[in-house]
């Protein structure tokens, strides 16, 4: 039973990360795609290539997830019970195209699976929640907003000569540059969420260390599901964050993929898990405000924040219940 519920854990892991890949990697490639910097399949090429070394770079945000969250020798049903809450609930985000957090998705899914399994909320490491996940949900757009408000008010000066066309011309090129920094930092930091999983679900399982880090295979087999779901699905969600905040232009794609990629290497660097949807949504929404506040469509990012702030208490509520069923279905 152990060796079969360990195989449905690494096939969910995986289902996660794929749904991971056309659910959160397109926003990696978004405003490369819209302003015609790439096209959609030089753009997926680019950004799995990019993917693969930044999922190499860094383990601490995967450890935050394998060990940082909860304090309680888990079950396997229970990680695959936080697998399922996540995967539902991004299917439910993709298929309305509300480009939510699927990091906070799995990590919500897993504090609620591991209060039912335990009866209790003292497993849960509520100070690493804090630390690592709450105060990183607000702080990360926000990073983005301000970063892309101001560097866009930084090129309006350093360009102000410049032709439209001249300027348009260069940043097209720029964009490519800086969609690779972006696609390389959602690497370093939203592929490591399912590298977290399946190690804590090794290790749950008893067949690996934790202090060993994350297995190389696990990193490499992680990296190609996400690259496989950008290829497959990625378009729907793109659509939202490409053309549904601000009117793109290759200025504004690139000073969004460049303030996204410092936010979120900014968080990895602290171990931080952290939404590539949000940052790279806010730091449009902070680029197209710089250029007026009415470019901007506020009634979507409205949806958005919405989005964020339901995301962790549905899937909490989500993983416990999910959670519940399956411990009734094994028994």
């Amino acid at each position: 039973m152990v060796s079969a519920l360990l195989i449905a854990v690494l096939v969910a892991a995986l289902a996660f990360e794929f749904i991971n890949g056309f659910h959160d990697t397109a926003n990696a490639i978004a405003t490369t795609v819209y302003t015609r910097a790439l096209s959609l399949r030089a753009a997926i090429v680019m950004s799995a290539a990019m993917n693969f070394i930044g999922a190499l770079t860094s383990e601490k945000v995967a450890m935050t997830i394998a060990a940082g969250l909860v304090d309680v020798k888990l079950e396997l049903y229970v990680v695959l019970a936080a697998l399922v809450g996540a995967v539902l609930w991004d299917l439910l985000t993709w298929w309305y195209s509300i480009p939510s957090s699927s990091s906070h998705a799995l990590i919500g899914s897993l504090i609620g699976a591991t209060i039912v399994f335990t009866g209790t909320t003292k497993h849960v490491m509520w100070d690493g929640v804090l630390n690592k996940v709450v105060i990183p949900l607000f702080t990360s757009p926000l990073i983005g907003l301000a970063l892309g408000f101001f560097f866009m008010k930084l090129v309006f000066e350093l360009f102000a000569n410049w032709t439209p066309h001249k300027a348009n011309g260069l940043f097209h090129r720029l964009q490519v540059i800086s969609g690779a920094f972006m696609a390389y930092s959602h690497g370093n930091n939203d592929a490591q969420k399912t590298m977290g999983i399946i190690t804590l679900a090794l290790v749950t399982a008893g067949v690996y260390d934790a202090s060993a880090g994350i297995p190389l295979w696990v990193k490499l087999v992680c990296a190609t599901t996400m690259a496989l779901g950008t290829s497959i699905g990625g378009g729907r969600i793109m659509r939202t964050v490409g053309d549904g905040v601000t009117k793109l232009n290759p200025v504004i794609g690139f000073v969004a993929q460049t303030s996204s990629a410092i936010a979120i290497e900014t968080m990895t660097a602290f171990g931080a898990p952290v939404s590539t949807t949000q940052v790279i949504t806010t730091s449009i929404m902070g680029a197209g405000s710089a250029r007026r506040r009415s470019s901007v469509r506020w009634g979507v990012a409205r949806k958005i924040i919405a989005a964020w702030f339901v995301t962790l208490p549905a899937t909490i509520t989500l993983g416990g219940l999910c959670a519940h069923v399956i411990g009734l279905i094994l028994g």
